[in-house]
């Protein structure tokens, strides 16, 4: 809790931090890495094309909302590391809940995807009470939003750690991971290649396993992974 410093505009947990400045969204990295004890400094800057209007419920009851604040975004990267700064597009979402996520679901994937006029979002999950969703937004360059009669689930091959991944994907087409990022237990993310109303895209993909991630073996490593110091 000491460690933990909130304002209007400014997000701060120990040394790092995440600014909201001027229409930019500036996030300024001091940690340790893990395990290789290694230090990471540096800013991240998000400049988004517009910030959205919509939440979108994850549950009927409101427990849980997606936020897709600025799914059209640039990004700059600069950490203080030869061949470590780079920019591209990047994308700005958060969810918020009044509950643990692993007491309503048990799994869930997400991907963003570009597109020639902008982005999409594809959101699939599977609930505690037996319920699905899915979710596909298409975000226009110029601010619109609509909603998607997204293609047909798709498995793509395990990670590392054996979560179970899948996504969407035109029907023939069988997507796969393009680049490694992050394999965990219960949690995966990495770039995949998949096609979408006829598109080609590389985007963001990720998995989450709220099962494994339940296991009483599992919660000690997190305090592990993200230590808490000011």
């Amino acid at each position: 809790e000491g460690a933990l410093k909130t304002s209007e505009n400014q997000f701060k947990v120990g040394p790092s931090s995440f600014n909201w400045i001027d229409n930019c969204l500036v996030i300024d990295v001091d940690e340790i890495a893990t395990p290789h004890l290694d230090r990471v400094r540096g800013t991240i800057k998000i400049i988004p094309d517009y910030i959205t209007n919509i939440e979108v419920p994850l549950k009927t009851d409101g427990t849980h909302v997606w936020r897709p604040f600025s799914p059209n975004s640039k990004i700059e990267v600069d950490i203080q590391k030869k061949g470590w700064q780079w920019s591209g597009h990047g994308y700005f979402d958060a969810n918020f809940g009044t509950k643990a996520l692993e007491k309503d679901f048990s799994y869930w994937t997400w991907a963003r995807l570009p597109t020639p006029d902008g982005s999409i979002a594809l959101y699939d999950a599977n609930l505690r009470n037996g319920e699905t969703l899915s979710v596909g937004l298409n975000f226009s360059k110029d601010g619109t939003i609509k909603q998607l009669d997204t293609p047909s689930i798709v498995r793509i091959p395990r990670s590392l750690w054996g979560v179970k991944r899948e996504t969407r994907a035109d029907d023939g087409y069988k997507p796969e991971q393009v680049k490694h990022m992050l394999d965990t237990p219960f949690y995966t993310r990495s770039a995949i290649r998949t096609k979408l109303f006829g598109n080609e895209t590389v985007g963001i993909h990720e998995a989450l396993d709220l099962n494994r991630f339940s296991l009483k073996i599992l919660k000690p490593m997190l305090a592990l992974r993200i230590p808490r110091r000011k």
